[in-house]
């Protein structure tokens, strides 16, 4: 089986690695961002659910697609709670099981570029000055430069020269990229 769906990915031209055990992947552990997992659920020594159970301990988020030739409501749920993105039933057509390879590995690109954006931002906010972040949080929240300067206890000037040096250090054209670096930030903790 893992021989046959070798040639499949490589007749579709898709990247793949493959690994004869559970325990043989784990040792190898790819870093996430790389692309999917594709495994069974019944293999010797770690079956699939434990397999996921273990990468998700090790915070390994990338999607895992799980095949079975015994599957039933059950299965299918436990498999969805542990953190799968796909269930797929052996026999599957070749075609199921490269669209849900192909959505596996978009939703992850996705999520990963996700990631790194976030961190990006993360890392911008951290330059702020614990002034410069107040200011910040005052125009998240969508309040006005006098607004700000009155609940800080500051001037409308120093509150606009607070906010160039945010939109400086976060590398923003314009408020609006300002404050979805911080919700970006926000959304990637």
């Amino acid at each position: 089986m893992r021989d046959s769906l070798g040639f499949l990915l490589q007749v579709n031209r898709i990247a793949f690695r493959l690994f004869d055990s559970a325990r043989s992947f784990l040792d190898e552990l790819p870093q996430p961002g790389s692309g999917c997992l594709l495994t069974d659920i019944r293999m010797p020594e770690i079956n699939g659910l434990e397999l996921v159970r273990q990468l998700r301990g090790r915070g390994w988020d990338d999607p895992v697609i799980v095949m079975t030739g015994h599957a039933d409501v059950a299965l299918a749920i436990e498999a969805m709670r542990s953190g799968v993105s796909d269930f797929l039933e052996k026999p599957f057509d070749d075609e199921v099981l490269l669209a849900a390879l192909r959505t596996a590995l978009e939703s992850g690109q996705a999520r990963h570029q996700a990631d790194q954006a976030a961190h990006e931002a993360q890392k911008m906010i951290a330059t702020l000055s614990p002034r410069e972040r107040d200011v910040l949080d005052g125009l998240v929240e969508g309040h006005a430069n006098k607004t700000i300067a009155i609940d800080l206890g500051i001037s409308p000037r120093t509150v606009e020269i607070y906010r160039a040096n945010v939109m400086s250090k976060l590398q923003a054209k314009s408020l609006s990229e300002v404050v979805r670096k911080a919700l970006v930030a926000a959304a990637g903790k």
